[in-house]
C-alpha cells in the first residue's frame, strides 16, 4: 500500500508539472514561479500535503541541484572563466556590490544576524541564467552586441558562486572561527584545484568521458558528477560547486553532446527541486513577508538595470542596448533558491524561506514579461539613437 501511495503521488506531481510547464510556455513565462507555487500547494500547510513521497522528493531535488549546475558549468570552460574574469573584472564587481547589498542590508536591519545576511546577500545577487537565456532567445537579442556584456557578467556570478557557495557552507554549519577559516581554506583550496586542473588537463578528462556510445557518455558524465559532488561535500564546499567544476572541465563538442543529454534529466529534477522548496515553505509565512519581497524584488530590478547600464556603456554600447542588458539581467531562479534551501536546511531563520520564495516568484516571473513589455520601447529609443 505504502509503494502504490508513492507511486501515485510522484506521478500526480510530476504530471502536474508537466502541466504546469505547458501553461507557462502558452504564456511566455518562466515555469520556476508555477513550480513553486506548487510546492507551495503540496507542502505543510498547503491544500493537499503529500502524505509519503517527501522524502523521495528531498532525494530528486539533491539531483537537482547537482543537473543545474553540471549543465551550468558545461556552457563555459576554464579558459573562458579565466579571462571572463580578466576583462570585466570591474562590471563584476559593480554587479556584486549593487546587488548583494539590498539582501544582506534588510537581513541586517530586521536583526537577522550576519550568517543570514551572507545567504540574503546571495539571494539578491545572482540573476537566472537559465531565464535569461530564455529571453534573450525568445526575444531575438542573441546577435545583439550587448549579449556578450550580458553573458560575461554571469559568468563572473557563477565564478563568484564557486567561491561564495564553500563560504556560506561553512558558516551554516556554525563552526568556531578557526574551524571555520580552516574549512574556507581547505573548501577555496579545492576549488583552486580543481580550476588549474581542468585548465592544464582537461584534454585527459575529456578523454577518459568521451564515447561514441551516447548511453556509455551519459552514464560517465552523471557518474562523474556525483562522485566529483560527494568528495566536494566531504571537503565542505558545496556538492552543487563540485558539479559545476566538472562541467567546467569539460568543453568543446563533448560538452554540447553531453548537455543535450543531460537536459531532459536536468528538467526533470530541477523541476522536483523548485517543488521540494516549496515543499519546506508554509504558504501562510509568505503573507507578512509579500511587502518586503516587493521592496526587495523592485531595489533588485534598479540595481541589475544599473549593472546592465554600467557595463554596457563600458563596452561602448548605445543607450538601447545597456537597457536590454538591464532588463535581461532581472530574473532569479535556480542559484537563488539554491543559496535559501540551504539556509533554510541549516535553520538560520524561519522567515528566510518565505521571503526569498517571494522574492524569486516575483523577479522569475516578471523578468521575462518586463522583457516583452519594454521591447517597443527600447526599439523606439534605438530609432531616436
Amino acid at each position: 500500500m505504502h509503494a502504490g501511495i508513492l507511486l501515485l503521488e510522484l506521478g500526480a506531481v510530476i504530471l502536474g508539472l508537466g502541466v504546469l510547464g505547458a501553461l507557462a510556455l502558452r504564456g511566455g513565462i518562466s515555469p520556476i514561479p508555477l513550480y513553486l507555487i506548487a510546492g507551495l500547494a503540496f507542502g505543510t500547510g498547503g491544500i493537499l500535503p503529500l502524505a509519503t513521497s517527501e522524502e523521495f522528493i528531498e532525494v530528486g531535488a539533491e539531483l537537482g541541484v547537482i543537473m543545474l549546475l553540471l549543465t551550468l558549468g558545461l556552457e563555459y570552460n576554464a579558459d573562458e572563466l579565466v579571462t571572463s574574469l580578466r576583462g570585466n573584472l570591474r562590471g563584476g564587481l559593480v554587479d556584486l556590490v549593487l546587488n548583494a547589498a539590498p539582501g544582506a542590508i534588510a537581513a541586517l536591519l530586521l536583526g537577522w544576524g550576519p550568517v543570514a545576511a551572507l545567504a540574503m546577500a546571495g539571494v539578491t545577487y545572482a540573476t537566472s541564467s537559465g531565464i535569461t537565456a530564455k529571453v534573450l532567445s525568445d526575444l531575438g537579442w542573441i546577435g545583439n552586441r550587448e549579449t556578450p556584456v550580458v553573458l560575461s557578467l554571469l559568468v563572473f556570478e557563477d565564478l563568484t558562486m564557486a567561491l561564495y557557495l564553500p563560504i556560506l557552507t561553512a558558516m551554516l554549519a556554525g563552526v568556531s572561527l578557526v574551524s571555520g577559516a580552516v574549512t574556507v581554506a581547505i573548501a577555496l583550496a579545492t576549488v583552486s584545484v580543481v580550476l588549474v586542473f581542468a585548465l592544464r588537463y582537461g584534454r585527459l578528462i575529456e578523454r577518459f568521458v568521451a564515447s561514441p556510445n551516447s548511453e556509455v557518455l551519459l552514464l560517465k558524465v552523471v557518474g562523474l558528477a556525483l562522485l566529483v559532488a560527494g568528495i566536494a561535500q566531504q571537503l565542505q564546499v558545496s556538492a552543487a560547486v563540485g558539479a559545476f567544476l566538472v562541467g567546467i572541465a569539460l568543453s568543446g563538442e563533448l560538452a554540447h553532446e553531453a548537455r543535450t543529454l543531460l537536459e531532459p534529466l536536468r528538467d526533470l529534477f530541477a523541476a522536483v527541486f523548485f517543488v521540494f522548496f516549496g515543499l519546506q515553505t508554509d504558504p501562510a509565512a509568505i503573507l507578512p513577508v509579500a511587502g518586503l519581497a516587493a521592496g526587495l524584488a523592485v531595489i533588485s530590478m534598479i540595481t541589475k538595470l544599473l549593472t546592465g547600464a554600467y557595463a554596457a556603456r563600458r563596452a561602448g554600447i548605445a543607450k538601447a542596448g545597456r537597457a536590454r542588458a538591464g532588463i535581461a539581467l532581472i530574473p532569479r531562479g535556480e542559484f537563488n533558491i539554491v543559496i535559501a534551501g540551504l539556509a533554510v536546511a541549516a535553520g538560520v531563520h524561519p522567515d528566510l524561506g518565505p521571503l526569498a520564495a517571494a522574492y524569486v516568484l516575483i523577479l522569475a516571473a516578471f523578468g521575462p514579461l518586463a522583457a516583452k513589455m519594454v521591447q517597443p520601447l527600447i526599439t523606439a529609443i534605438a530609432r531616436r539613437t
